[in-house]
């Protein structure tokens, strides 16, 4: 049953008809390049790599972004940001095995919660809208920055100018690329998911997009506040039920959310779902961009 499950999320992956939700575990295996050291990508080996490789107290260990805002309040925002820079930007990654698959069938709207750049690696070929998170910046009302790319570099533009006929990569928490913009302390969340729930941190096109949706939550663990509330916005005037969870080992406390939320969870992984693509030879399909 399982598999049959995971063959039609992979179908509806491939055509655009479910859109895929990355959490940490869609970095699941990555190493660095020259020294084979596993991107930090959970919570808890960013906040290692952002404590010089020792665990923070158990108070700041909770979740980044609260370990994340000790470091903004001691060494200020920009110690923060070039952690990420460095770690995301300047660093060489193998290949997400989920990103190469991603990467052979283009869907047109992917949610991404990571800060590398492997998704947009992915879409390097294909013009594309990208959009990230912004927080805590005066001169605007949004939440978001909105980037075209021409298939060889990225410019800037309004909203009302997005091309609806190109693929959407949404990067809530930012990325390094094409300049660096995060969602990291708890401050930034803050600013962030306010905004976010009255509605400013989504451009007006993926409103509309977005509604009827259903979605696959990838790598994605359910276990705190700030992923739960993220996710719960992202996907507001989704379908009925909104979509699907991998979740091998789901704690009593993720099954108790999905069920709230009408999320079904299978017990399964990303390894599960590439190996259910194969299967059924999914490829790019008869899709339609945001």
């Amino acid at each position: 049953m399982a598999t049959e499950q995971l063959k039609t999320l992979a179908r509806g992956i491939a055509t655009g008809d479910i859109v895929p939700y990355l959490g940490p575990g869609a970095l699941a295996g990555v190493r660095d390049l020259a020294n084979g050291e596993p991107i930090p990508a959970d919570s808890d080996s960013l906040i290692i790599a952002l404590n010089n490789g020792k665990p923070m107290s158990a108070r700041l260990m909770w979740e980044f972004p609260r370990a994340a805002m000790d470091v903004e309040l001691k060494r200020g925002r920009k110690a923060v940001h070039r952690f990420l820079d460095t770690t995301y930007g300047q660093r060489a990654w193998t290949r997400a095995p989920l990103h190469d698959w991603l990467q052979s069938c283009l869907p047109p709207y992917v949610i991404d919660i990571n800060r590398d750049t492997q998704l947009q690696d992915s879409y390097a070929a294909r013009p594309h809208t990208l959009v990230r998170g912004i927080s805590r910046i005066g001169g605007t009302n949004y939440r978001f920055r909105i980037d075209h790319y021409d298939g060889e570099t990225y410019r800037e533009l309004e909203q009302d100018a997005v091309d609806p006929s190109l693929p959407v990569l949404f990067k809530p928490m930012g990325s390094p690329r094409p300049d660096a913009t995060y969602i990291a302390s708890d401050a930034d969340y803050v600013d962030y998911i306010t905004e976010l729930m009255g509605g400013f941190a989504i451009p007006s096109f993926l409103k509309t997009y977005r509604q009827g949706r259903r979605y696959a939550f990838l790598g994605l663990r359910f276990l705190r506040d700030t992923d739960r509330m993220v996710m719960s916005d992202m996907i507001y005037a989704a379908a009925t039920p909104p979509g699907w969870a991998l979740i091998p080992e789901p704690t009593q406390k993720e099954q108790r959310f999905c069920e709230r939320l009408g999320i079904e969870i299978i017990a399964a992984d990303i390894p599960d779902l590439l190996t259910a693509a194969g299967a059924a030879g999914e490829g790019a399909a008869d899709r339609a961009a945001p």
